[in-house]
């Protein structure tokens, strides 16, 4: 690193979503339970990106891993831990399907069009139960939260050791 230049971060971590409603906001409390937790590795870089959208671009630009972290509506009951990996994350359009969904998608495809979508985008997220004008996640939300923090914590690790020519199942180690 030269004098004045900013070192990026490899992986970025991203939440998602409006925590003016109630599930929609679990992105971004995932994101702060993280940073309180103050085990992220220097090659992390955890970001509370709310509904910015394509505001977000240069953020993802120049990273090796994407993790985002949202609200992610499939049908499943509400509280189910959804874990989507490669081409399963631009397949499903960004993979929300809440109140910010083109936000999702358009910052993936923006990203994958300007060349600057990292080799391994991950999205873990939560079936909600409510999307409604509120600041509180619901109860079903509220009891999946260890469970994908433990997945979250596992995709990092994942995307870690890959980083370093070490491959733990599920990740590709590229050559």
């Amino acid at each position: 690193m030269t004098v004045g230049s900013v070192e990026t971060a490899r992986v970025l971590v991203l939440g998602l979503g409006n925590r003016l409603l109630s599930d929609d906001g679990v992105g971004p409390v995932l994101v702060d339970t993280l940073a309180a937790e103050g085990e992220a590795a220097a090659e992390v870089e955890l970001v509370d990106g709310g509904t910015q959208g394509l505001m977000l671009l240069s953020r993802i630009a120049g990273r090796r891993a994407l993790l985002i972290l949202d609200a992610v509506a499939l049908g499943a009951a509400p509280g189910t831990v959804h874990v989507l990996d490669g081409p399963a994350v631009l397949a499903s359009g960004g993979a929300s399907s809440t109140a910010h969904e083109a936000n999702a998608g358009e910052l993936l495809r923006a990203a994958a069009l300007l060349g600057d979508l990292p080799a391994r985008v991950t999205v873990v997220g939560i079936e909600p139960a409510e999307l409604r004008t509120g600041m509180d996640l619901s109860e079903a939300v509220t009891r999946a939260l260890p469970a994908a923090l433990q997945t979250i914590r596992d995709v990092l690790r994942d995307m870690l050791a890959a980083q370093e020519g070490i491959c733990v199942s599920p990740c590709q180690a590229k050559s």
